[in-house]
């Protein structure tokens, strides 16, 4: 009789250890395509992210490099420069990049002040105003 219920014991044991094995598998191969995710979804992901959750604030576009803008900004002291690249965004950009030099409004991560933006698909800190005439 204890030998019967041995054998059963060490079915059962087989069994959870393969499902446990099964579900480990599936999580893996989750986690591998999640990570090979292309890099263009990936920084829309990081774009849509800051705008939903970020905390509004000035900056200053210092540079503008082909489809890549330079900009400086300060958050409690510390003074940022950062870049985004916006060639994905030309659509949103109603003038030449080159022309933007100047103050804009911004979104930052308060987790990570260094991760920023000033423009994304739902949301522009570009001030587009009339230019004025000396």
């Amino acid at each position: 009789m204890t030998v019967l219920n041995s054998l059963r014991d060490s079915s059962s044991v087989q069994l959870v250890l393969l499902a446990v094995s099964a579900a480990l598998v599936i999580l893996g191969v989750y986690l591998f395509f999640r990570m090979r995710r292309n890099p263009m979804d990936r920084e829309q992901r990081r774009r849509m992210v800051v705008n939903l959750h970020g905390r509004l604030g000035d900056a200053m576009i210092t540079e503008v490099q082909d489809n890549v803008v330079f900009y400086e900004y300060s958050v409690r002291g510390v003074v940022y420069t950062a870049s985004q690249d916006v060639s994905s965004l030309r659509e949103h950009i109603p003038i030449e990049p080159d022309r933007l030099i100047g103050a804009v409004g911004l979104k930052y991560s308060t987790q990570n002040p260094a991760n920023s933006i000033i423009i994304c698909e739902q949301w522009s800190g570009l001030r587009l105003g009339t230019p004025t005439q000396p």
